[in-house]
């Protein structure tokens, strides 16, 4: 199989010149600002679900909806929300989207009782999918080409920033203030960041009108379907079992509160290492990274009940897991990128509904396991996943060298 390296995109009229490098550099740090704000709204409840729902009057169970519900909102928005705003300026588009996740937080820090705070999170996870939509492909529009595999790399790594600074800090905010402070930080953020998208992102104008018949028809194609595969694969897998990464620490390592918080901060910072790594793969061979990252994530996972059965084993195979799974979402994106070059913006619409679909199938395939088999089993499901994801990626068609 032969296939495109995400950096060789032709360019569009529109698109930055490459005698001005610094300021596209700028403009793809204020889209990382703008893809770690949104993940952090995202799973800000994560570490705020008990005083919510004490608050609120709804179990935890209740509150945990808060999360789900925008996952599933992002994955409809995703592929929508391209087609519904035309040929407006795709700056105006993320600026004004980023007002609104800035909106949704803030009425979740107002809300008087728990419809409202739903309402609030419906619109994050609105504005969340239509940011990612935009920005996952904006890189090769804002640097030259030869640097559009590192700016990729730093507009994904908001990801995992995200889970290494963005969520502790709303969970520490939550605990010394209480946990609507912690909302209405994340809101007056999207205000500032939107700001910064107003003011250093160049204009953007259509590359061209993206229609959801036309996103639908792109889906059939057989290098981005296969992509979309292995995206539902990994990501469902890894959610699957990171889930429930906290039980399985507990009850296989013998891990206390302590040490799983010093594990998964561990973690978290070999995925901003692995997000780069990912990235610079991905630009020689996306291919090539993806098979690497399956197997390392389908090895990881697999060896946890026997190779973890300490903290320090524990310890390693978290730092593994970590720097693999860091590299899947620049990874995929370059795979999507380069299958459809010419819709750049449609692809990534796509990427993020599978994404954030693969997101809540996992939770809930991993709660079912938990219950079902006990929390050491959903290793074998992640990794299960993550093996197949490697047989998919090898047998699947990638895209096609362009002259």
């Amino acid at each position: 199989m032969t296939e495109t390296v995400p950096h060789t995109d032709r360019r569009s009229p529109g698109d930055v010149p490459d005698a001005a490098p610094w300021r596209g550099w700028v403009a793809v740090v204020a889209v990382a600002a703008a893809t770690f704000t949104v993940v952090t709204s995202e799973m800000l409840p994560v570490g705020l679900l008990t005083p919510v729902g004490r608050a609120l009057g709804v179990s935890e169970g209740a509150a945990g909806l808060a999360l789900t519900v925008t996952g599933l909102v992002a994955a409809v928005a995703a592929p929508l929300v391209a087609p519904a705003v035309g040929r407006l300026d795709r700056r105006v588009v993320l600026w004004a989207l980023m007002l609104l996740l800035a909106v949704g937080n803030l009425l979740a820090a107002w809300a008087p009782h728990f419809g409202v705070l739903m309402a609030g999170r419906v619109l994050v996870g609105a504005a969340m999918g239509g940011v990612w939509a935009v920005a996952a492909s904006l890189a090769a529009r804002l640097v030259p080409e030869r640097s559009v595999g590192g700016a990729t790399s730093l507009v994904f790594s908001g990801v995992a920033v995200a889970s290494v600074l963005g969520v502790p800090a709303g969970t520490w905010l939550g605990e010394a203030f209480g946990w609507r402070a912690a909302f209405a930080a994340a809101g007056l953020l999207g205000v500032a960041v939107a700001g910064a998208l107003a003011a250093l992102l160049p204009r953007l104008p259509v590359e061209r009108s993206v229609r959801l018949r036309g996103v639908v028809r792109l889906s059939r194609e057989r290098a981005v379907r296969t992509g979309l595969v292995v995206v539902a694969l990994l990501t469902t897998g890894h959610f699957a079992a990171y889930t429930y990464v906290r039980p399985v620490l507990e009850v296989v390592a013998g891990a206390d509160a302590g040490a799983v918080g010093a594990l998964l901060l561990a973690y978290g910072l070999a995925g901003v290492v692995g997000n780069f790594a990912g990235g610079a793969g991905a630009v020689r061979s996306p291919r090539a990274t993806l098979l690497v990252i399956s197997a390392v994530l389908a090895a990881a996972t697999l060896l946890t009940p026997w190779l973890g059965a300490s903290v320090p084993g524990a310890a390693a195979l978290l730092v593994v897991w970590g720097l693999a799974y860091g590299g899947v979402s620049v990874a995929t994106q370059g795979w999507l990128l380069a299958a459809a070059p010419g819709a750049r913006e449609g692809a990534s619409a796509l990427f993020v509904g599978v994404f954030n679909l693969s997101i809540a199938l996992g939770a809930l395939l991993g709660g079912r396991t938990v219950d079902s088999l006990g929390p050491a089993a959903v290793m074998w499901v992640g990794g299960g996943l993550a093996a197949a994801a490697w047989l998919a990626v090898l047998w699947g068609r990638a895209a096609a060298p362009r002259s």
